[in-house]
């Protein structure tokens, strides 16, 4: 370990830790390594793993004087574990998203917002700084999407549109916002039928119409009943001059160039699966982040860009239980 090593605690042990957080850790020459999870065998086996040395508590993961705290927990329970990190002095947070989600990312509530608001508060006034993984931002087509729209000039987003699996869900509600800006105003209904998806999932669909800050219009279609096999996602962005359209976590991006009159598809390897994509991703997300405390910059993504998305989660839940349009950052205000 040298003077400009990066400790690095990673709370929680569970399969997306020991998937995608440890093993890329592990690889990185300054890093050194803590771990911790309330199932100590667990946690000891993952240090032993990867190379870390076990904390067998928060407490004895603030003792260890960390650069930053990976918080991978279920979200049914981050907000205890942020909190309690908070009150021992952690000073940089990085948390999986979503930020809180008591019930389960498949059933956000109103309550979790104003928790996360209050655990983002706390972080301010305890001088720690927060950051969120959304990796989708990282996907190869994610990337080139955007490269593409603000090398080709395409200009101001217009329209918005997406039907997408809930296990996918708080990743497009992030893409919205990182090519489209906050939501201002939002009307939602749900459906009739509860529907059974992937990782036990079950909730009803949800559709929304809203409008960003920057004028764009947009649909979101949210369901737990499209089958695994296809699309998981599907993402369709229409500015000025151009349209992209992003299909799952491997497939194609297609570009609609207004000035140059052409439709181009851009396509991943066949070689790889899906979850080699969504691997990837991770492999490119964790480093970013890391490259920020080394520069002492802003992280690439926020704990507020994770406060946002719940906030859309809170307005549909709002604007489904009072039959209404929800002026989102009136009702329900940022930090």
């Amino acid at each position: 370990m040298t003077s400009q090593s990066l400790r690095i605690a990673v709370v929680g042990t569970g399969n997306v830790s020991t998937g995608n957080y440890l093993p890329i850790l592990r690889d990185e020459k300054d890093v050194v390594l803590g771990v911790c999870d309330r199932n100590a065998e667990r946690a000891q086996e993952a240090a032993k793993t990867f190379g870390g040395e076990y904390l067998a508590s928060l407490e004895a993961v603030a003792k260890w004087n960390p650069t930053s705290v990976i918080v991978t927990t279920n979200e049914t329970v981050r907000f205890e574990v942020v909190m309690e990190l908070l009150r021992l002095g952690v000073k940089r947070i990085f948390c999986e998203k979503p930020l809180v989600a008591k019930n389960g990312q498949a059933n956000v509530t109103e309550e979790d917002f104003h928790n996360a608001k209050k655990m983002l508060e706390t972080a301010k006034q305890k001088g720690c700084l927060v950051a969120m993984n959304f990796n989708y931002r990282s996907f190869d087509q994610t990337l080139a999407a955007k490269r593409i729209a603000e090398e080709r000039n395409f200009g101001k987003l217009i329209q918005a549109a997406g039907q997408v699996h809930f296990a996918c869900w708080s990743h497009c509600i992030d893409l919205i916002h990182h090519f489209g800006g906050e939501v201002e105003e939002l009307s939602a209904v749900t459906g009739l039928i509860d529907r059974h998806g992937q990782g036990g999932i079950l909730a009803p669909d949800v559709a929304a119409s809203f409008r960003l800050a920057g004028g764009a219009v947009g649909t979101i279609i949210g369901t737990a009943g499209m089958g695994w096999q296809h699309p998981l996602f599907e993402l369709i962005f229409t500015f000025e001059n151009g349209r992209v359209h992003m299909r799952d976590i491997d497939g194609d991006l297609e570009v609609l160039d207004t000035a140059k009159r052409t439709q181009e598809r851009y396509s991943m390897v066949r070689d790889a699966s899906r979850w080699d994509h969504y691997g990837a991703s991770f492999r490119k997300a964790i480093p970013a982040y890391l490259e920020s405390i080394r520069k002492n910059t802003e992280p690439p993504v926020s704990g507020l860009d994770g406060l946002r998305e719940l906030q859309v989660e809170a307005a549909l839940k709002r604007s489904i239980a009072e039959k209404r349009t929800v002026i989102v950052q009136k009702e329900l205000p940022l930090l």
